[in-house]
């Protein structure tokens, strides 16, 4: 069956959170006296669902939405991890395959600052927040439920208005690096990968029922889109000021490697320039000996062809001024 949408989660599986979240737990537990004392025991809550696990160690309601506000909030303004490396390519690679979905107990302005400096806002069609609904399990369920969060992104504004909701009978998987995130996935009948960087270990994650877990950011590109995997050109890019692409549609202006590439070759011409410039004699006929003389053997096609822009013959000038007549 064709895959209609991947769920990620976002701490330890898109971004680097082992650190970083326990730094800022640190200071709720000190500020609260809740025992959590060290990574390990704070680690352990993501065997379940974080917050349900942690209302379990703060039994007395008014204390547990006290803790949860103070941990939120430094999420909300503290929180700044960095993206595991290649995570963006992939994200990048599976946004023109299928609808993505950020599903996270993270707060919604962290998500938004992360994803955003990332430059992968809008490879995402929804985000389910932790400071909108808690509970992962709830939010996986409205996602099944309503044939309209189908619809997706390919790394631009706007949304996917050609494909609708066509993708609506297809299979949803989740991505995570945690035990309890599978265990709700399976429990909601949604396929579960996990990743071996985060949380947990690969083997507590196949134990709980993930298919499988990825070594790699790559292998998930193999696994759930193995049809791109290796094509030339799948990924989608921010679309770019003038490339052209209608809006909602991928850009399709040449990769960046190949912009830096032509880039190169024209600083070369620009440098090849500047020294048979600075060569020149006092001479007003020069330039145009230069413009018909034959370029050097085993010269570059593209630098040929900026150098014949920059430096027309005679006869092409002479064509250009009788076809503009």
């Amino acid at each position: 069956m064709a895959l209609r949408a991947i769920l990620f989660d976002l701490d330890g599986t898109l971004v680097q959170t082992r650190e970083a979240s326990w730094e800022l737990f640190k200071q709720t537990n000190c500020a609260f006296g809740l025992g959590i004392d060290d990574r390990a025991a704070f680690f352990d809550l993501f065997e379940d669902n974080f917050f349900r696990a942690l209302a379990l160690r703060c039994p007395d309601p008014a204390k547990f939405a006290a803790v949860k506000h103070h941990f939120v909030d430094l999420l909300r303004t503290q929180y700044t991890p960095p993206l595991v490396p290649g995570v963006a390519d992939v994200v990048r690679a599976l946004a023109n395959r299928c609808t993505l979905v950020v599903l996270s107990t993270n707060a919604i302005a962290a998500i938004r600052r992360i994803l955003t400096e990332a430059g992968i806002s809008h490879c995402f069609a929804h985000v389910f927040a932790g400071d909108v609904e808690p509970d992962k399990s709830v939010s996986m369920r409205r996602f099944l439920a309503d044939a309209g969060y189908a619809v997706g992104r390919h790394c631009s504004p706007a949304y996917d208005e050609k494909n609708g909701t066509t993708r609506a009978d297809g299979e949803v998987v989740l991505v995570t690096d945690t035990v309890g995130d599978v265990k709700e996935a399976r429990d909601c009948g949604v396929r579960a990968v996990g990743v071996a960087w985060g949380m947990h270990a690969e083997a507590d994650l196949l134990a709980a029922g993930a298919e499988a877990v990825a070594v790699w950011p790559q292998e998930l590109v193999a696994w759930l889109a193995p049809e791109s995997a290796g094509a030339e050109r799948t990924a989608c890019a921010p679309a770019a000021s003038g490339c052209g692409s209608a809006p909602g549609e991928p850009c399709t202006c040449p990769p960046t490697a190949s912009v830096a590439v032509v880039g190169a070759r024209v600083l070369t011409a620009a440098r090849l320039r500047r020294s048979r410039r600075s060569q020149r004699p006092a001479n007003s006929g020069f330039m145009q000996r230069v413009a018909s003389r034959s370029p050097p053997a085993g010269s570059e096609p593209d630098l040929l062809a900026t150098l014949r822009r920059l430096h027309p013959s005679q006869e092409q000038r002479t064509r250009a001024l009788e076809a503009s007549k």
